[in-house]
């Protein structure tokens, strides 16, 4: 592999698998479109790199991201409103598409915090191994939005319609405990061994048969995700419909001034 510098994101490979860490801890991991690009970059060396067997995607410091970072400008429409949809087609959607098509395993390891598109991130991944004070939160309705990220097909792929409306719609946290008991990950343990955890499960990966893993990660994943591409423009569409709305500007100002959003419906 190439080396690669990189402003917000670590790269690592050894012993056949690579670890993309998201490396804002200041920020607790927020996505900016610097990290999404980042991110993406590093997926599109690791899918040709022959060495890579495995990968391994965490976060740095005591979060493993805390999705979007509100405090960025973002890009507006011609008339003023955020334009969500142009960053959810050009960075984020391709960027999920990538650790979902990617021909090798992808571990997620949830080292803290996993929230918003970075909870749909690890819900991304083929396997995820938990940090007993890990937790997930799709917080979108919490600021007047809709889901994004894929989320809309891997909750209810993982953990069936019943649970997944339920995430969606209450916007509260789920506790790694709890997310181990409603199947939404495959494994929880201690929070200083996370990193040797994830790490162990993945060099077994990349010590296994790479062309049985490619072969069955693409029939699970035409059996679970056959419309993911068409998921994922779908929610983007309504999210911007949402990033237009009064709730969302009203759900933002109430996160950023740490008060009870009021919502019309307008």
């Amino acid at each position: 592999m190439l080396s690669l510098e990189f402003e917000t994101v670590e790269l690592d490979v050894a012993e056949g698998v690579a670890t993309i860490t998201l490396n804002r801890p200041d920020a607790l991991n927020a996505w900016t479109r610097k990290l999404g690009g980042e991110v993406n970059e590093a997926l599109d060396h690791i899918a040709v790199d022959p060495e890579v067997r495995a990968l391994v995607i965490t976060g740095a410091g005591r979060a493993f991201s805390s999705g979007a970072d509100l405090r960025e400008a973002g890009q507006l429409t011609p008339d003023g409103k955020p334009d969500v949809l142009s960053e959810l087609r050009d960075i984020y959607n391709p960027l999920i598409l990538r650790v979902r098509t990617l021909p090798k395993p992808v571990v997620a390891a949830v080292n803290g915090a996993a929230v918003g598109i970075g909870c749909s991130l690890a819900l991304a991944a083929d396997l995820i191994v938990a940090a007993e004070s890990a937790y997930f939160l799709l917080a979108f309705v919490n600021i007047g939005l809709a889901l994004d990220g894929g989320a809309s097909a891997f909750l209810p792929a993982r953990v069936g319609h019943a649970r997944a409306t339920e995430i969606a719609f209450l916007g509260e946290r789920i506790p790694a405990a709890t997310a181990l008991e409603w199947g939404l990950v495959n494994r929880v343990v201690a929070d200083e061994q996370i990193a040797s955890a994830a790490g162990e499960l993945a060099r077994g990966l990349a010590a296994g048969p790479p062309g049985a893993y490619a072969a069955i990660k693409q029939t699970l994943g035409e059996h679970s995700y056959r419309q993911l591409a068409q998921a994922l423009d779908r929610e983007a569409v309504l999210q911007q419909e949402r990033a237009e709305s009064a709730d969302f500007t009203e759900g933002v100002m109430a996160f950023l001034q740490k008060r009870p959003a009021r919502f019309t419906g307008a």
